[in-house]
């Protein structure tokens, strides 16, 4: 088994083809697709596959360390992560195509009008070891 992070983006992906943000939508579409989610996890439960998800808020802020006696320095020139990500899945299956096929089954959360969003979610594996260095 492999661990795969399904990423859902805010923006910073192609545009899918059911492209209304989510603040446009109704309440009964934003709990269709919250439902739809939930039904899914919940299948992946069934079959040992969900490892964790959750939504993100879209606030937020970097932060790094800038020094001893320094307060942290926050922000910075880039895209900000409460822009780009929306939420996340943990799965753990057999494949990398079980996971292709998995992500694609999720792109198919319903948005605006009760459509299929065909949004692009991004497939990232988790780091399985850490490379050994020679020298």
């Amino acid at each position: 088994m492999a661990k795969y992070l399904l990423l859902k983006h805010y923006r910073g992906a192609p545009a899918p083809v059911n492209d209304v943000p989510m603040d446009q939508w109704t309440p009964e579409e934003v709990d269709a697709h919250v439902q739809f989610m939930r039904d899914f996890a919940a299948r992946l439960e069934e079959t040992g596959e969900f490892v964790d998800g959750q939504a993100l808020s879209p606030e937020g802020t970097f932060v790094r360390y800038d020094g001893e006696g320094r307060p942290p320095v926050t922000d910075g020139p880039f895209a900000e992560t409460k822009d780009l990500i929306a939420g996340w899945m943990i799965i753990d299956v057999e494949s990398w195509d079980r996971a292709v096929q998995l992500a694609a089954e999720l792109s198919a959360a319903p948005g605006a009008g009760g459509k299929p969003i065909h949004e692009w979610l991004e497939v990232r594996p988790f780091l399985a070891e850490l490379p050994t260095i020679t020298e």
